[in-house]
C-alpha cells in the first residue's frame, strides 16, 4: 500500500507541472482556436534563457525576467510577422507553421546558447521529507503548487478580467467581437505573450524537477493527449487530465513496465487519448461547437 501511495504521490505531482504546460496549449487555442505543436520548444527556450541569465549572475529574479522578455519578444514577433498573415487560411498551415519553428528553435537554441549549462538551480532544499511514510520531494512540491496557483490565476484572469473576457469573446466569434469595438490583433498577441510567460514557467520547473536536455522537448508530445482528453478550450479540464495522466503514468511505470517491458508507461496517455476520442470526442470538459445553419 505505501508503494502505491507512493507512486500516486510522485504521478500528481509530476501531472502539475504537466497541467501548466498544457495551459500553454489551452491560452492559444481558447483564444484563437490556433493549434500549437511546438508546445515543448517554447518551454526549452523559457528554460535555456532562465539558466543564461543564472549563468550570469543575474540572480533568480532578474533570469526569469530575461526569459520572459526574450520569449515574450520571440512570440509577439511569430505573432506579427507569421501568423497574422495566416488568418483565414487552412488549420494545416497553422500546424505545418508552429511545427517549423519548433524545428528552428530546436536547432538555434544549442548553437546560440553554447557553452551555457542547462541545469536550473532554485533554492529549495533537496533532501526529501518524510510524510506518514512516504517519501516526498520538497522541489517536487514546491514545483507543483507553484504550477498549480498559476493555473488557477489563469483560469481567474479569463473568467474576471476585462482582458480575459475579451479573449473569450474573440474565440466566441472574431467577426462579432472586432465589430463591438474588441482589437482582436492585439488580443492575439497578449495570448501569445501569455503563452510564453507560461511556458518559461513551465520549462524552468521541469527543468530543475527532471533535469536538463531534451526533455523540456519530449515533454510536450505528452502535451497534446492531456489537452485532448481535457478539452481543448478548457482549463480547468487541462488541469484535471494531467493529474490523471501523471498519476496513471507513475502507477503504470511502478507496476506494469517490469512486466511488459519498460516504456509502457509513456503510452498511457494515448490509450487515454484514443478512449476519449470514442467516448467524448470533444473531451472531459471541453465544449462541443455548435453552429446554426
Amino acid at each position: 500500500m505505501l508503494f502505491f501511495v507512493s507512486l500516486l504521490v510522485d504521478g500528481l505531482l509530476a501531472g502539475a507541472i504537466y497541467a501548466l504546460i498544457a495551459l500553454a496549449f489551452v491560452v492559444v487555442y481558447k483564444t484563437s482556436r490556433m493549434i500549437n505543436f511546438a508546445l515543448g520548444e517554447w518551454a526549452m527556450l523559457g528554460a535555456r534563457l532562465v539558466a543564461t541569465g543564472l549563468h550570469a549572475t543575474l540572480g533568480l529574479a532578474g533570469a526569469l525576467g530575461l526569459a520572459g522578455a526574450g520569449t515574450g519578444g520571440v512570440a509577439l514577433g511569430f505573432n506579427r510577422l507569421v501568423l497574422r498573415r495566416l488568418v483565414g487560411r487552412p488549420l494545416i498551415s497553422v500546424i505545418m507553421v508552429t511545427l517549423g519553428l519548433g524545428m528552428v528553435m530546436r536547432g538555434a537554441s544549442p548553437l546560440v546558447l553554447a557553452g551555457i549549462p542547462g541545469a536550473i538551480a532554485l533554492p529549495i532544499p533537496a533532501d526529501p521529507i518524510g510524510v506518514y511514510g512516504v517519501l516526498v520531494f520538497p522541489g517536487k512540491l514546491a514545483a507543483a503548487a507553484i504550477a498549480l496557483l498559476c493555473a488557477a490565476a489563469v483560469g481567474g484572469f479569463f473568467r474576471w478580467s476585462r482582458t480575459g473576457l475579451a479573449l473569450r469573446a474573440i474565440a466566441d466569434d472574431q467577426q462579432t467581437a472586432a465589430a463591438v469595438g474588441i482589437d482582436v490583433p492585439r488580443h492575439f498577441a497578449i495570448a501569445w505573450a501569455l503563452m510564453a510567460a507560461i511556458s518559461v514557467l513551465a520549462g524552468t520547473l521541469w527543468t530543475f524537477v527532471a533535469g536538463s536536455g531534451l526533455g523540456v522537448v519530449l515533454v510536450g508530445l505528452k502535451v497534446f493527449p492531456i489537452v485532448v482528453v481535457g478539452g481543448l478550450d478548457s482549463i480547468a479540464g487541462a488541469v484535471i487530465a494531467a493529474l490523471a495522466i501523471g498519476a496513471l503514468e507513475s502507477l503504470a511505470a511502478g507496476y506494469l513496465d517490469p512486466v511488459v517491458g519498460g516504456g509502457f508507461s509513456g503510452v498511457i496517455a494515448y490509450f487515454m487519448l484514443i478512449g476519449m476520442l470514442f467516448a467524448r470526442p470533444y473531451g472531459l470538459l471541453g465544449r462541443p461547437d455548435v453552429e446554426r445553419i
